[in-house]
């Protein structure tokens, strides 16, 4: 029965896990299940940026042109606050909305 190991990442030839043993870099054998497992893991794993919409519905984006000024105070902002620029400047929107909605 011939061995060999993968690293992460390493996409090989179609292996027979009933004749060959295949270990993963965490040192587990490869077999069956664990490569099913790892499948679902992989397909459910969701790719990009999680939704802020909610419902796993796709999030619309928006690009907006600011002064460096203005850019540079949000950032220190989202720092300040341990947030990130976007989550910072959606924020300020929401606010924005609110206080101007009819």
């Amino acid at each position: 029965m011939r061995r060999s190991k993968i690293k992460p990442g390493a996409i090989g030839p179609d292996v027979d896990l009933d004749t060959e043993e295949v270990y993963l870099a965490d040192g587990r054998r490869l077999t069956e299940q664990v490569a099913e497992e790892l499948a679902e893991r992989a397909l459910a794993r969701h790719r990009g940026r999680p939704s802020v919409t909610g419902g796993g519905e796709r999030t619309p984006s928006l690009t907006v042109r600011v002064p460096q000024a203005t850019r540079t105070a949000l950032e220190e902002l989202a720092k300040a606050q341990g947030k990130r620029l976007a989550d910072v400047s959606r924020e300020a929107l929401d606010e924005y909305v609110s206080r101007h909605a009819s």
